[in-house]
């Protein structure tokens, strides 16, 4: 199969999986009035309150978080020449629930009460944008990607722990606050919150394609980036920038969802059977949204209106295909 059928199939998929995601849920939508709806005819009111600002906008959100993270784990997997790498190794996704702890347990652990998704949003992003700009000035004394890993690992686990710290000291209600929280949700997104999340991963593709011969140098190793004059201190540090943007603006509007941006560039390679990344970004960005897609339209195979967390499906879905990989004779490392 030609790598341009691949793309195109997966566009396809893509198209087809969004339509039933819009279709699907615990109220059904007629099909007919759905074409209407397509053809700009005049609609319901109740269609268009569950279509227009429900379905759709959680639809979006799908694409939009798989590509992001998809890329964004693609991008971290190069930098660092590392499979198990993903978009939450360097702890911007850890710097978000921290956000998220403080604001939730933490102020109702001082008898506020906070509990707005604005101010939920807010507080994701500053604790991620926090943990990246540690990252960023960190990786300017730091030469060595693998160190540079390290302590980002370490500053998760930092914030992991100053987590459980507050999840001890809180009340129940705060604790369980922050626990749905952490499930992740595709439904609490607004159209601006998809306009900025959109606008992030245009410029993040715009500059991964543009350099895409310097990402593909960088996979290799540091030197030879460096003896083709690849300058590869800013193609880390944007590196970084870019995943924290992404991982932390995903994090912000639907909470942690795991193994799509570690598995998304392994299927991605094993399709195209390259490393060019000229290749891998789109497939990635396809890829990523189909899966989460099909994700979200699994979530709502129960029929009692109620939708399974996101990040239960996506550790369900990941986890298999990790282990495929590894014990199906695929040798991941292979691929770097």
């Amino acid at each position: 199969m030609s790598k341009s059928t691949i793309l195109i199939l997966l566009s396809i998929s893509m198209l087809i999986l969004a339509i039933l995601d819009v279709r699907s849920g615990s109220v059904s939508v007629p099909f007919a009035e759905f074409q209407l709806w397509v053809s700009g005819g005049e609609t319901s009111d109740v269609f268009n309150f569950i279509v227009v600002q429900s379905r759709i906008p959680k639809a979006l959100t799908a694409i939009l978080c798989g590509a992001a993270l998809s890329l964004a784990g693609l991008l971290m997997q190069t930098l660092f020449r590392n499979p198990l790498a993903g978009p939450y190794l360097l702890g911007i996704s850890s710097g978000a629930g921290l956000g998220v702890a403080l604001l939730v347990m933490g102020a109702g652990f001082m008898g506020f009460v906070v509990a707005t998704g604005a101010a939920i949003n807010v507080a994701a992003i500053i604790g991620a944008l926090v943990m990246m700009f540690i990252l960023l000035a960190v990786s300017f004394k730091l030469k060595d990607v693998m160190t540079l890993l390290i302590f980002g690992v370490m500053m998760g686990s930092i914030a992991t722990a100053i987590i459980g710290l507050i999840q001890f000291f809180t009340s129940d209600f705060q604790l369980k606050s922050f626990i749905i929280w952490t499930l992740g949700s595709l439904s609490a997104v607004s159209y601006v919150e998809l306009f900025i999340l959109f606008a992030s991963l245009v410029l993040s593709v715009a500059y991964a394609l543009y350099n895409y011969k310097g990402l593909n140098a960088v996979l290799v190793s540091e030197d030879f980036a460096k003896m083709l004059g690849i300058n590869v201190l800013h193609v880390r540090l944007s590196i970084v920038l870019i995943t924290g943007v992404l991982a932390g603006l995903t994090t912000a509007f639907c909470g942690p969802i795991g193994f799509v941006g570690i598995i998304i560039p392994h299927l991605s390679r094993l399709l195209l059977k390259s490393n060019d990344h000229l290749l891998l970004i789109p497939t990635c960005i396809l890829l990523g949204a189909n899966v989460l897609l099909l994700s979200d339209l699994i979530s709502h195979i129960p029929t009692n209106g109620t939708s399974l967390p996101i990040n239960s499906i996506t550790s369900i879905l990941g986890i298999p295909i990790i282990l495929w990989i590894l014990f199906g004779k695929k040798n991941i490392s292979q691929s770097f």
